[in-house]
C-alpha cells in the first residue's frame, strides 16, 4: 500500500435529481467503447490512413474500426479528410477535442502501470475461488 494518500475528487456539480442527467456519463460512454480510446492512442502523433491504423491497432476488424471512426466524426473527435487522387485516399486526424481525450487515456495508462499488476492478481484469485466453490 502506498503512503501517499489518494487525489480526492472535485465536488461535483448538480445535474438534477437522476444520474442520467450528469454529463459525466458522456466520459464513461467514451471509454465504455472498446476502440475508441485506442483509435485516439494511435492518432496521437497525426493523420493515418483506416488501412494503417487497421495494423497499427491489430486484432481490429476492418468493420468495427470503420464503424468506431464514423461514431468518432460524428462526436466530432476525429476528422476525415479525402484526397482527390487516383485512387482515392483518405486520412483520419484527431480533432482538439479528441487530443484532449488524450489526457484520459494517458492518465488510465499510468493508473494501470502503478495497479494493473494487483488488480489482474486479485480478479485472478477471485475466479479461481469461484471456481473452486463450484
Amino acid at each position: 500500500m502506498d503512503d501517499e494518500p489518494a487525489p480526492r475528487p472535485t465536488e461535483p456539480a448538480p445535474y438534477g435529481d437522476f444520474e442520467a442527467d450528469c454529463p459525466a456519463r458522456l466520459g464513461t460512454d467514451l471509454f465504455a467503447n472498446r476502440w475508441l480510446p485506442v483509435v485516439v492512442y494511435m492518432l496521437r502523433d497525426g493523420p493515418m490512413r483506416p488501412g494503417d491504423l487497421r495494423v497499427r491497432i491489430g486484432g481490429v476488424s476492418q468493420k468495427m474500426l470503420t464503424q468506431t471512426l464514423r461514431r468518432m466524426e460524428g462526436m466530432a473527435l476525429v476528422e476525415r479528410r479525402r484526397y482527390a487522387e487516383a485512387p482515392p485516399r483518405v486520412e483520419y486526424g484527431l480533432t482538439e477535442a479528441g487530443r484532449d481525450l488524450l489526457v484520459p487515456i494517458l492518465a488510465l495508462g499510468d493508473w494501470v502501470d502503478r495497479h494493473g499488476a494487483a488488480v489482474a492478481a486479485a480478479m485472478d484469485e477471485a475466479e479461481a475461488r469461484a471456481g473452486r466453490s463450484a
